[in-house]
């Protein structure tokens, strides 16, 4: 005979409705919530008391010279990353496409398991022929390219001499590190060579800068860092994110700018700024570097690889910067032409040979109000003040971009100079 099973309902005893079963802890957990969202909120009140909460708005339409809020409003946008009026390229948008069609969104996976493409090694090739260095490896943002770069390569034998204006992806990639850390005050090349002086006893040393330093504008003395490198043994490392596509007569960053082209042995860049403004970030240099990064840079190994998209999108804008000029010499007289007449003005412009121009105030309540007035008038830029920039030193950064046209250009000064005798910055007469 077949053998029967029986199933044997097990009966419990109804909960009461409306009976919620209590989690083990969760009363605890509340009220530990409870104190620290006591504590964010009087901290968020401050901010906002003292007029210094950054709030965000809200853009509708695509990335350029004149963008729309969700206000309504259209206005003239001088704080973006968007150094080559790429962001909206046409070119870009259909190389895009055509990668979007071809070979998909995205890739689901890290590069060494199964997210390389044709595209992805392309891309790192044409990079480095743009750069004169040997090989590429692409990450997701050139904040991961900074944070995975110092760890894998340094131990605690060797010593990083970094700028005291690095970028904050530096500033973490080498608190990642286990290296010995020496700072040298910003472009101080008298401070730089102490600092390789003390760091002498270490097995290697590598120097870091930034191209061009994002919150005043100012180019790194490259010439004379590789020069000291030089004499007392040390690699350099360079981040040309606000420099490539901008400094140098063909926008090939600092190391063009001072005919260092292919002199350094590590740049890490993005392809978010002057690159067409989207996602992305990449180391080029040595290829022993970038070969034993692909092996052990931990953003590499355990993120996932841009979208194709992006990368088809990157080979286009190498390709057109390649094949001309125009976009770059735009943007050198554009950035010309402003600096020169607010300086006439009397604003208390940052020494800069890049496209940011740093206007200084230095309270930190005046850079917001001075922004809140430059967008009633239909200039779209944002005040700066501590933490991101040091205390006491606040200021309104105007980014410069190929985008923009003599008329916009003449705008925004008008705007300027309104505002700044409004409220006291300029002399009212």
């Amino acid at each position: 005979m077949p053998s029967c099973i029986f199933m044997v309902k097990k009966i419990t005893a109804k909960e009461p409705k409306g009976y919620h079963k209590e989690v083990p802890g969760t009363q605890n957990n509340l009220i530990m919530y409870n104190n620290i969202k006591e504590h964010l909120n009087s901290l968020l009140t401050e901010i906002k008391e003292a007029g210094l909460y950054k709030g965000e708005r809200i853009i509708v339409s695509p990335q350029g010279a004149e963008i729309e809020l969700n206000t309504g409003q259209k206005v003239l946008n001088f704080c973006a990353n968007n150094y080559l009026g790429l962001s909206n390229n046409h070119h870009l948008i259909e190389a895009a496409k055509e990668a979007l069609a071809d070979h998909g969104y995205g890739m689901s996976s890290v590069r060494f398991i199964c997210g390389t493409t044709d595209l992805h090694k392309k891309l790192e090739l044409k990079i480095a022929e743009f750069f004169g260095t040997e090989d590429t490896i692409l990450y997701a943002a050139c904040f991961d390219a900074n944070g995975g770069l110092f760890e894998p390569l340094l131990t605690d034998q060797d010593a990083i001499i970094s700028d005291s204006l690095n970028h904050a992806s530096i500033i973490d990639g080498v608190r990642l590190c286990k290296a010995q850390r020496y700072r040298y005050e910003n472009a101080d090349m008298e401070d730089l060579e102490r600092q390789l002086q003390l760091a002498q006893g270490q097995r290697f040393r590598l120097i870091a800068t930034d191209g061009v330093f994002s919150m005043d504008g100012n180019v790194a003395p490259l010439d004379k860092i590789v020069s000291l490198a030089e004499r007392y043994k040390a690699m350099v490392m360079v981040d040309e994110s606000h420099s490539a596509g901008v400094v140098g007569k063909t926008g090939r960053g600092v190391t063009e700018l001072y005919d260092l082209r292919g002199g350094v042995e590590i740049i890490t860049g993005t392809l978010g700024k002057a690159f067409g403004g989207a996602i992305g970030g990449f180391t080029t240099g040595k290829k022993e570097i970038i070969e034993f990064l692909r092996q052990r840079s931990r953003p590499y190994l355990f993120s996932n690889s841009i979208p194709p998209l992006v990368a088809a999108a990157g080979i286009k804008m190498v390709e057109m910067m390649t094949d001309t000029n125009e976009l770059q010499d735009k943007l050198h007289n554009n950035s010309e032409y402003f600096i020169g007449k607010m300086t006439a003005l009397g604003f208390d412009i940052k020494p800069t040979r890049s496209a940011i121009c740093a206007v200084m105030l230095y309270d930190a309540k005046l850079s917001q109000d001075f922004a809140a007035r430059l967008l009633a008038e239909g200039i779209y830029v944002i005040g700066f003040y501590y933490p991101v920039v040091p205390k006491g030193e606040a200021r309104i950064r105007v980014q410069l971009s190929a985008a923009h046209e003599t008329e916009h250009l003449d705008k925004a000064i008008s705007a300027f100079s309104k505002v700044g005798k409004e409220l006291g910055v300029l002399p009212a007469f």
